[in-house]
């Protein structure tokens, strides 16, 4: 399955060569039916938060993620009535008791990193002659298990990425501007999140946002964060103004 480390090394590609990079949101036309009931499992967010050294290694922080992690999953379970649909939390004893839940978020973090690399969402993309003027990306049929675990007919994943620079990250960056004209990142802030249709395993709508504003490890951040992921999500409106950047 896709590594946290590839998915870490694919957003700096995605994040160090753009300095400018505007935030991206990408949606295929998409509504739900409006003749059939309609449930969303809400997964907990895919965390990953530490620090960038001066040579721009990562460093994973565990007590940073966990505390993002919560805070960013119970900023979700507060703002699910916005999202206008019936939505089932997806709380970690039942994450435990299913591998599949993790599998799938493995595949979810490759797949909307694909797509924000190939999909033609964004500045950088580069979009596959196979994908061309077409939104089909998916997670694939064996996504149905997840409708089995849970019940629902859609799935809303999240995942973010936070990497704070060190004061000598910093640094390097202020230098190789002043000296070279380059832009050296001085962090990662990415997000990405995405709707899949549980029957098909097709990915619908994503929000794909790598220059994601708040710090998810404080409540304010988190809050933020979350309405930044949500922007222009189907058929709701309550969180369509993420704030200020």
């Amino acid at each position: 399955m896709f590594s946290r480390f590839t998915a870490a090394v694919a957003a700096i590609g995605l994040l160090c060569a753009a300095p400018a990079l505007a935030k991206v949101k990408a949606a295929k036309e998409f509504a739900f039916p409006a003749n059939e009931p309609v449930k969303i499992a809400v997964f907990r967010p895919d965390v990953m938060v530490g620090k960038m050294t001066t040579g721009g290694v990562e460093e994973p922080n565990a007590e940073w993620t966990a505390t993002a992690r919560a805070k960013l999953a119970a900023e979700l379970a507060r703002a699910q009535s916005a999202l206008g649909r019936e939505v089932v939390m997806i709380e970690q004893p039942m994450e435990d008791a299913n591998p599949a839940i993790a599998e799938y978020q493995a595949l979810f973090r490759a797949v909307t990193i694909a797509i924000a690399n190939h999909g033609g969402v964004g500045l950088l993309s580069q979009t596959l002659p196979s994908k061309h003027g077409k939104f089909d990306w998916t997670l694939g049929p064996g996504a149905a298990k997840l409708a089995e675990i849970t019940g629902a007919n859609y799935a809303l994943m999240m995942f973010t990425h936070d990497s704070y620079g060190t004061a000598g990250r910093k640094a390097v960056q202020l230098l190789a501007a002043g000296l070279f004209g380059v832009y050296v990142a001085p962090g990662i802030h990415v997000s990405y999140a995405a709707l899949v249709d549980l029957k098909s395993g097709d990915v619908v709508w994503i929000n794909v946002d790598p220059e994601s504003g708040g710090d998810p490890r404080e409540d304010d951040g988190a809050t933020k964060r979350v309405r930044q992921m949500l922007t222009k999500f189907p058929g709701s409106k309550a969180l369509e103004s993420p704030g200020a950047q």
